[in-house]
């Protein structure tokens, strides 16, 4: 057995049937080898959108997603999909090749030190310098960005190590010391936070995306429930309770909505669980419930107190502590007063509750949002680029189950949500997978409109056009004096005709009642399609501008109750 195969086998032994890729120079053994394997193999048009994929398969599925790019420029091309995993927890495995290893360190062609590239953004990497070190290297390699908190690992394979012989098959796990992630959280504070919660009257919960990583949504809902506490989410915790719940508030932050905003700062206890507190949930630390007594419950202890100063930290996996703190409040009864602050919080959501229907022309993007939730079910996947696009599906999609909706959070990455959703549709194919775009997002990787219609993956490409850069345009617009510099997209192409020049069938919509007809179409044909929805670029949702407290939104709230 050779290198190459090696790779091909040990991906096999760990489950993998898909992986997203792209050829080059120093990856032509494995290719060459990849030809008579029984690996899927996804060829991408841009190996970012490998990466991006890898993570869309990851986030979907919860198994490791693989991507593979060859040296220098290929593998520097994943650096921006590995970062936006990273960031967001996302566990993927990319495979890179590289010149071989008498010619490291000499400036060869397409050389780049990738393993010290990504160091910040992995968490860990492999540079095997022999082939008998590749099983044991890739079985670690999904042992590391699967536990504790989960991430991106690289192998970087130069080109005679793909083409030598192994003298055994080895799979043994590679030891790392000092890496032993604390999953069972300690008693004695999961105790104190028993007795925390019998004293407050005003509980909150606030969720992240690593409730949904630890597959802790069923315990997460008890716990609501018998504490009677209205839960908050992260972007990236949407899903982790079904946000048609009476106590579902929704997203908090810069760009959360307003009953989750005003009301954080009136509680006397947060309960934040797999979250990081990251300067777009909590905007000015000192205005950041600083009354509040807080419990801090995640998996990485680096987290704990990096962000926000927390009364009581317990470290270790959510599903496990939220199990134990559950056993111990089968007692308790919610009080007369944390009842009463419980209702008052649902009739602050029902009074704020956002107007989505609309017949204007250019489109609302509320109304676009309302439609698309119409046609889809529970089990449908949603990713979403990054901009405004991303923020009017956080607020106006209710997510009823974990880990269909799916965008980049921590790095905000512009072009995630196409390639991603090529991954999820991979990973579930009974699902129907929509991906919600900008015009700005989605010109960065149209080309992939040729990946989709290659392997016949029935991804809906959903296109919000209103020529602008929508976010900073919105930031210009309220923070700059409407000082729109280099965010008017005036020379966009017609994304009908962009489509159907790769030969996906797309169609352009311009009226309320045609997104809903055309998506349940789409649905119904099964097979690539782009809806290019012509929107108002002056629409814009309220914000927390950049320094300003988490209760000091701007911009207009159009409510429910003004619909005339």
């Amino acid at each position: 057995m050779r290198g190459g195969e090696a790779i091909i086998e040990s991906l096999k032994n760990m489950g993998v049937k898909t992986i997203f890729g792209y050829p080059g120079g120093q990856t032509i053994p494995f290719y060459d080898m990849l030809y008579d394997a029984d690996l899927d193999h996804i060829l991408v048009r841009h190996e970012q959108c490998a990466a991006h994929a890898a993570d869309g398969y990851a986030r979907a599925s919860g198994k490791v997603g693989v991507c593979l790019a060859t040296s220098g420029p290929g593998a520097t091309n994943l650096v921006t999909g590995i970062a936006t995993a990273y960031m967001d927890s996302s566990p993927i495995l990319a495979i890179t090749g590289q010149v071989p290893t008498h010619l490291i360190g000499n400036d060869a062609f397409q050389e780049a030190d990738i393993v010290g590239i990504t160091m910040p953004i992995t968490k860990h990497s492999y540079q095997p310098k022999n082939p008998d070190l590749i099983p044991s290297m890739i079985k670690s390699a999904f042992e590391i960005a699967s536990s504790g908190r989960p991430g991106p690992v690289l192998i970087d394979v130069p080109k005679e190590v793909q083409e030598g012989q192994l003298s055994k098959f080895d799979d043994s796990l590679i030891d790392t010391p000092g890496y032993n992630p604390t999953t069972k959280g300690n008693i004695r504070q999961i105790k104190k936070a028993r007795d925390l919660i019998k004293q407050a009257k005003k509980p909150l919960i606030l969720v992240g995306a690593g409730v949904i990583i630890s597959g802790a949504c069923k315990e997460l809902k008890e716990l609501a429930y018998t504490i009677n506490a209205p839960v908050m989410t992260s972007l990236l915790g949407k899903g982790a309770i079904d946000e048609t719940d009476d106590l579902a508030l929704g997203m908090l932050g810069m760009h959360g909505r307003k009953v989750s905003n005003d009301s954080i700062n009136e509680s006397d206890l947060l309960i934040a669980i797999g979250i990081r507190f990251s300067d777009r949930t909590t905007g000015r630390l000192d205005s950041f419930a600083p009354d509040t007594k807080i419990i801090h419950i995640d998996i990485d202890p680096a987290e704990i107190g990096k962000n926000v100063d927390v009364d009581l930290p317990i470290v270790g996996d959510a599903k496990n502590i939220l199990a134990s703190l559950n056993k111990l409040l089968k007692e308790y009864v919610a009080s007369d007063e944390v009842n009463t602050w419980t209702d008052m919080i649902k009739q602050r959501k029902q009074d704020l509750l956002p107007r989505v229907t609309y017949d204007d022309v250019p489109l609302k993007p509320q109304t676009v949002i309302k439609e698309i939730s119409e046609v889809l079910t529970p089990e449908s996947i949603l990713t979403t680029d990054v901009g405004q696009n991303q923020m009017w599906a956080a607020h106006f999609y209710d997510t009823q189950k974990p880990r269909k909706f799916i965008s980049s959070g921590g790095l905000g990455t512009m072009g995630f949500g196409f390639p991603a959703a090529i991954g999820a549709k991979i990973a579930c194919p009974d699902d129907s997978v929509v991906s919600i775009n900008g015009d700005g997002g989605f010109l960065m990787v149209c080309q992939e409109l040729a990946t989709v219609k290659e392997y016949d993956i029935p991804v809906i490409a959903v296109v919000l056009e209103n020529r602008t850069l929508g976010m900073v345009y919105q930031w210009q617009s309220l923070l700059y004096d409407e000082r729109h510099s280099q965010t008017l997209l005036g020379n966009s192409p017609d994304f009908v005709k962009l489509a159907e020049s790769f030969g996906v069938n797309a169609v352009r919509i311009t009226k309320p009642g045609e997104t809903k007809e055309a998506l349940s179409s789409a649905i119904k044909d099964n097979e690539p399609v782009l809806l290019n929805i012509v929107i108002d670029s002056e629409e814009a949702l309220p914000m927390l501008p950049p320094g300003a407290g988490i209760n000091e939104m701007i911009g207009e709230y159009k409510l429910e109750k003004d619909v005339s």
